[in-house]
């Protein structure tokens, strides 16, 4: 049979058929030595076929070819990734300048992934209804950033409902994967969008003010506009693990348009002479920022980004 899988446990699947049938199911364990360097070989959004046991469980037998996904380094396997979700049409990084607070690395990070597959990102700013005047400011200077790069951002509050319409409308017949750090919003942001789900909301830590983690396991959920979300866990940071230097410089859309401007064609655009580069940073026209932590992530060996704030 045939199926997507809709939630993922660590060790049980749920596969949801064409019917639209729920299936719990589970790898054969020659399954896992297939060479696959991943923590999950098997992540929410995969099309798989699998058999049905006699006790009405079932066991994956094959994955289909992923046409995208999102991964990041393990925290615990330095070398080995895990996968986030795969088959993504969009991807909204929900991002809080309180609260949590979200730094400018974690999102250049989320950002760098997305490119190498071509997803599609829409930075969401939540929570606009708790923000000061001189925090509404900082959004409008973040969003400046992001927006001059080219990326889609949109603001939202599961209070005042602001963005929640347009949101929805940008979900429409696709899968959408929402991401960010723990107490971020996402999960309440699901709701709002379709309260029928009833997705778990957690609280915000009053001694850290960071939020716990309340979406244990990727969950994919149908909408009735013909789109999924996939709701996941809260991510603490996000690792890198898989680029070469040239790929970090083609991922970041406003260096990869200057790529063929320098003098020489293999430029990292660090100290190279006659760097286009380098001078569209002086003049402004890349932000300060992102050119930062470009240069974060070529320096350090196992591809970290710094967290830089605004100045």
């Amino acid at each position: 049979m045939r199926g997507l899988v809709v939630k993922s446990t660590g060790s049980w699947y749920e596969v949801r058929t064409d019917e639209g049938t729920i299936v719990p199911c589970r790898l054969r364990g020659q399954f896992r030595i297939k060479g696959i360097k991943n923590t999950n070989p098997v992540v929410v959004g995969d099309h798989v076929t699998f058999l049905i046991e006699q006790d009405g469980n079932g066991y994956i037998t094959d994955i289909e070819q992923r046409k995208n996904y999102i991964d990041r380094k393990s925290t615990k396997l330095s070398k080995i990734s895990h996968l986030i979700a795969a088959n993504i049409d969009m991807a909204f990084l929900v991002v809080t300048l309180k609260n949590p607070q979200t730094s400018l690395g974690f999102i250049d990070r989320f950002l760098l992934t997305a490119e190498g597959f071509r997803i599609p990102v829409c930075l969401v700013f939540n929570k606009m209804d708790l923000y000061a005047p001189d925090e509404l400011a900082r959004v409008d200077e973040i969003e400046n950033i992001y927006r001059s790069v080219g990326y889609a951002t949109l603001r939202t509050s599961t209070v005042t409902g602001e963005g929640i319409k347009e949101m929805y409308a940008l979900m429409s017949g696709k899968v959408s994967l929402f991401s960010g750090h723990s107490g971020v919003g996402k999960s309440a942001l699901v709701n709002c969008i379709d309260p029928s789900l009833q997705v778990k909301i957690g609280e915000i830590s009053g001694v850290h003010k960071k939020g716990k983690h309340t979406t244990t396991f990727a969950q994919m959920y149908p909408l009735q506009n013909g789109g999924y979300i996939i709701d996941t866990p809260g991510l603490k940071e996000f690792g890198l693990i898989q680029y070469s230097k040239e790929e970090i410089r083609d991922y970041f859309p406003e260096i990869r348009q200057y790529n063929n401007s320098c003098r020489f064609d293999n430029c990292l655009h660090v100290h190279e002479p006659d760097c286009a580069v380098i001078k569209a940073v002086e003049a402004g026209k890349i932000p300060a920022s992102r050119y930062a932590n470009y240069l974060a992530l070529l320096q350090d060996k196992d591809i970290q980004i710094e967290d830089w704030k605004l100045r």
